[in-house]
């Protein structure tokens, strides 16, 4: 479990009855983190702009066709190969771009960035815009403090919990939020958990 998720998770039953429900409907469970920056950035890439099943499908016939997610591994695979697992054309651009730059992105000392610097370093990758970026801090880097309100999922959940149902603008979610802080990762996960029966997961 990541370091500060009980302390995140009691702060936030406390401070919010809402999310404090859902997280004892979902007590023992937390977000899982691979550790591995390469493979979160590649996994957002694929799931950009689809639904979680067809991004589940997509991602389960790259890491077939691949074995793992390397850099090296999806270099060799062609733009044919990757377009036959069922990704876009530009997200192969996107994949086999980040996969060139695979070396560099290793030596970059992330934990030692703030959280704008690492969505600067990030969105910098062609094909990376600031919701890949924050799957990235929030997956791979644990960073606890990141509210993606480009994630339509977030948006669903909050309007499902918050207004019944009803739309909301995104300054009305990030208003909702901002009593989170300094744990809005984890309220996410949350509200993530409470939409879709199976964990969410880059």
């Amino acid at each position: 479990m990541i370091s500060f998720w009980n302390e995140a998770s009691e702060y936030l039953t406390e401070t919010d009855p809402i999310l404090g429900k859902i997280i004892v409907e979902y007590q023992g469970e937390s977000l899982e983190s691979r550790g591995d920056l390469f493979f979160t950035l590649i996994r957002s890439i694929a799931g950009q702009q689809i639904s979680v099943k067809a991004a589940e499908s997509v991602w389960a016939r790259l890491v077939k066709k691949a074995g793992t997610i390397e850099p090296e591994k999806l270099m060799d695979l062609s733009a044919e190969e990757l377009f036959g697992v069922g990704l876009s054309r530009r997200k192969v651009e996107y994949i086999h771009g980040i996969a060139s730059q695979g070396a560099r992105l290793a030596q970059i000392p992330w934990a030692e960035l703030e959280d704008a610097e690492v969505i600067q370093h990030l969105t910098a990758l062609r094909g990376v815009g600031e919701w890949t970026a924050q799957m990235v801090m929030i997956f791979a880097l644990c960073r606890p403090d990141v509210l993606p309100l480009a994630d339509i999922g977030l948006l669903r959940a909050v309007e499902k919990q918050y207004a019944g149902g009803k739309r909301l603008p995104t300054e009305e979610v990030a208003r909702i939020a901002e009593p989170w802080r300094p744990w809005r990762s984890v309220a996410t996960w949350y509200l993530w958990r409470d939409l879709d029966p199976v964990p969410v997961a880059y």
